[in-house]
């Protein structure tokens, strides 16, 4: 029986960089195939009528816009919570923030040090709360302010969904960098990382489920020759 197939932090990132420069596949066409894949397993679950969105300024946060999107076109009432400033933004991630808040999703810009009651009166009254803070590019430890609002995230009744991986979990070894989300339910891009593999790492994970961006889970291992 072949063994489940990881990537670790690096491969990741070989995954994304020769699908760009040598597939020839946008980036913006990858973060599409993963929001749109993230969105159609969320709305698959039960009694998802409105979810908040918790983005953060890189592509990890440009996946829950084009989730945001997507969940809006299936008729469901969708919020951003954007931990970033605007002027933050760039590439994919500011081109689906763009499409979003031009679609009329309203996108609230919050300072992590301004989160108050409100913001956890939002996350009480939505069906899921979506991850969409940090990827698994981050390798250090959580720092202040984010611990707070992890820990306000994870301290909500509502159940949270994780875009690729939880926030704060390191992809290569499953433990917690300070503080990590706690998911019920995490879409994973292309495979499984290898942290996963660490039992410990389920509690933060959640159940784990993989969405493909449309290349092979192998592709950052593999060497292509120049035309």
């Amino acid at each position: 029986m072949n063994a489940i197939p990881t990537l670790s932090r690096e491969e990741v990132r070989n995954v994304d960089r020769v699908a760009i420069e040598q597939l020839g596949l946008p980036g913006i066409a990858l973060m599409e195939n993963a929001g749109r894949g993230a969105a159609e397993l969320l709305l698959s679950q039960s009694n998802v009528r409105r979810a908040v969105i918790c983005a953060g300024g890189g592509n990890n946060g440009g996946d829950g816009f084009v989730i945001a999107r997507h969940m809006m076109l299936a008729g469901c009432e969708v919020e951003v919570r954007l931990f970033s400033s605007v002027e933050k933004l760039a590439g994919d991630a500011l081109i689906n923030y763009r499409v979003a808040s031009r679609l009329g999703i309203p996108i609230q810009e919050y300072s992590v040090d301004d989160v108050g009651s409100d913001f956890d009166e939002s996350l009480e009254e939505a069906d899921w709360i979506v991850d969409a803070l940090f990827g698994t590019g981050l390798s250090s430890q959580v720092r202040p302010p984010f611990v707070n609002l992890i820990e306000r995230i994870n301290a909500a009744a509502t159940p949270v969904f994780a875009v690729d991986i939880p926030s704060g979990l390191d992809c290569d070894s499953g433990d917690p960098l300070g503080v990590s989300i706690q998911a019920e339910l995490t879409a994973t891009f292309v495979a499984r990382k290898v942290g996963f593999s660490n039992a410990d790492s389920k509690q933060w994970t959640g159940r784990v489920t993989v969405i493909s961006i449309g290349v092979p889970w192998d592709l950052g291992r593999t060497v292509f020759q120049n035309e």
